[in-house]
């Protein structure tokens, strides 16, 4: 019989790429895991991953096994939420993703519970990429957040642009637009779970910059804080406008992020009709889905056009 603990170790093998990653995802030891994972293939009567000294990937039998362990852990997650579910209101399992701004966030989970009586709700905060992975669990009912190329999105929300973030009072604050050349001697603050982060750093390398990093953080109410307090600069997208920071365009920088409810194709009736959901969408969506709409949020009209176009 091959339990479940055995296919959520596969799981977070195929997720994570090593037997290392997939062991601190599970929170268990890697001797823990990979025996886990040979009991499966003993059990299975085939060999489920190619092993190398980077890198596992998943062999024939390994991707077939893939499909089926992935709807099992979906049913699995299904199965919990319905008998923990005693009570008559209904239970909607939602993540927001961490570049999100907090304040909208708020306001969105807020509307939610007001616009449906019998409900109740869970928040799960974090990368996209570590919400993606719970929604494909089955542990998620929907996803608020940038829309990976492979989702399948409840709702558009908006669309906006990534820009350059400094104090307000900082000598480039009243630019139209910042070229790479001006920013050599610039100190920065990397936001280390930005979707963009490789692309930035690539943007950096091939202008010849080699910027100090003054700080790094997973938090962006941390780096927003930080860079109002004049350590340093930062790419951020352009809803976290707000009071004490000017959002201005790097000039070559091109990234954008479409921003959306994404929901697996088995939850998806379950919440497309719901009204807590519909709220939650529209004050993510709607004018003032960020700090930066309102006029004393520190932008120039640049800031607030490209937010107000997204919208």
């Amino acid at each position: 019989m091959i339990e479940r603990y055995l296919v959520r170790y596969f799981l977070a093998v195929v997720e994570q790429g090593t037997f290392s990653a997939a062991a601190a995802s599970a929170q268990v030891s890697q001797p823990t895991l990979s025996s886990g994972i040979a009991k499966l293939e003993r059990l299975l009567g085939t060999v489920l991953f190619e092993r190398n000294n980077r890198r596992v990937e998943l062999t024939t039998a390994g991707t077939r096994f893939m499909h089926h362990a992935r709807l099992i852990e979906r049913e699995f997650a299904a199965a919990e939420r319905e008998a923990a579910d005693d009570a008559p209101s209904m239970l909607i399992r939602i993540g927001i993703a961490s570049t999100l701004p907090a304040a909208l966030s708020g306001r969105a989970v807020g509307a939610a519970l007001r616009a449906e009586d019998a409900i109740r709700i869970e928040v799960a905060h974090g990368r996209m990429r570590d919400l993606m992975q719970s929604l494909r669990r089955g542990r998620l009912d929907l996803v608020a957040g940038p829309v990976p190329d492979d989702a399948l999105c409840l709702r558009d929300l908006f669309e906006e642009p990534y820009l350059l973030a400094m104090a307000e009072d900082h000598p480039l604050a009243d630019r139209a637009a910042v070229t790479a050349d001006e920013l050599v001697r610039e100190p920065m603050i990397v936001r280390r779970w930005c979707e963009v982060l490789p692309e930035t750093s690539r943007f950096f390398t091939q202008a010849g910059i080699r910027p100090f990093m003054a700080s790094r953080t997973t938090n962006d109410e941390t780096a927003a804080a930080l860079v109002r307090a004049g350590l340093g600069m930062t790419v951020m997208p352009a809803c976290h406008a707000a009071p004490g920071l000017r959002l201005v365009p790097l000039d070559g920088f091109a990234m954008r992020r479409r921003v959306g409810l994404v929901a697996e194709r088995e939850t998806m009736g379950r919440v497309e009709g719901s009204a807590a959901v519909r709220a939650l969408g529209d004050v993510l969506a709607g004018p003032d889905a960020g700090p930066g709409s309102s006029p004393d949020a520190g932008n120039g009209g640049s800031d607030a056009d490209a937010r107000r176009d997204c919208g």
